[in-house]
């Protein structure tokens, strides 16, 4: 399927059909960016970045090969897809500045915790097709994670368009926003802790004696095939557990010291600690 909403003109040197705009270019818009060229959806001459500083618009230029510029407004007037790619404590300060070129033809996309449809809506001070996506860092391989909501001038067209561009750089589910918060705990801030827990497991085997690169590999590969073994089977993952825990083995033995050490206990109340936070900003 190809998108639909893109714009003729010429407003800018090599960018003669934009589709895709990005007000910002961090790491998150980086991954999507790149998940959108590989799979083809775009392709760099129809993406638009806009950054803060000279440099970093010539980052931009050189890693990605996509048109740049220091001007969000040039994003907006060049792009129907808007994707607000700023930290949350900006998105005020940025829609402000770009509201009056906004127009009903646009659709908004912006990817930080705690800002709402409705809220995002308020502050164009008008009716704007808004999205609001949560990804996360494995984008940058292209396994991100991605719950999407849609305000309700987001036909199903559209809807089956940006989740055509979420998919490129991973797996997509459709939630209503008040899972939002929980989304972005579950999978926008767990792969911080999952790299936590990689990284501890890779320090006890070095401090078994095992090369520490062995030992990231060991530990990587372990998360990532019993992850894939999870979304694949459809197994419960206390099952799959089971599986490995044979009776006076050691990994039941591990479990006991994981349990005893309050493991599950820290992992919910870290997701929902992360989720509150989420609902603050």
């Amino acid at each position: 399927m190809h998108i639909l909403l893109f714009y003729q003109g010429k407003n800018l040197k090599g960018c003669d059909r934009v589709k895709i705009g990005f007000i910002g270019c961090g790491n998150m818009a980086a991954a999507m960016i790149r998940g959108i060229l590989n799979k083809g959806i775009c392709r760099k001459e129809e993406i638009i970045v806009s950054n803060k500083t000279k440099n970093g618009s010539e980052r931009s230029k050189e890693s990605l090969g996509v048109c740049v510029t220091l001007d969000n407004r040039q994003v907006v007037k060049n792009a129907k897809i808007v994707v607000l790619a700023v930290k949350p404590q900006f998105y005020e300060e940025v829609l402000e500045e770009v509201r009056d070129d906004l127009t009903p033809e646009h659709i908004v996309i912006g990817i930080a915790p705690g800002k709402t449809l409705q809220w995002i809506e308020e502050k164009c001070e008008k009716p704007l097709k808004i999205v609001r996506l949560m990804p996360n860092t494995p984008a940058m391989v292209g396994e991100g994670m991605t719950g999407v909501c849609v305000s309700e001038r987001i036909n199903e067209e559209e809807l089956t368009m940006i989740c055509e561009i979420t998919d490129s750089f991973g797996r997509t589910e459709v939630v209503p926003e008040r899972l939002m918060d929980a989304v972005g705990a579950v999978s926008g801030c767990s792969p911080a802790y999952v790299c936590m827990f990689i990284e501890a497991m890779a320090d006890a085997a070095v401090a078994q004696g095992m090369p520490r690169t062995q030992a990231y590999a060991f530990a990587s590969q372990s998360v990532l095939g019993s992850a894939k073994m999870v979304l694949e089977t459809g197994m419960h993952p206390g099952v799959l557990k089971d599986m490995v825990t044979s009776p006076g083995g050691t990994t039941i033995e591990g479990v006991r010291i994981l349990e005893k050490a309050g493991f599950r206990s820290a992992v919910f109340e870290a997701l929902n600690g992360a989720a509150e936070k989420g609902k603050r900003l």
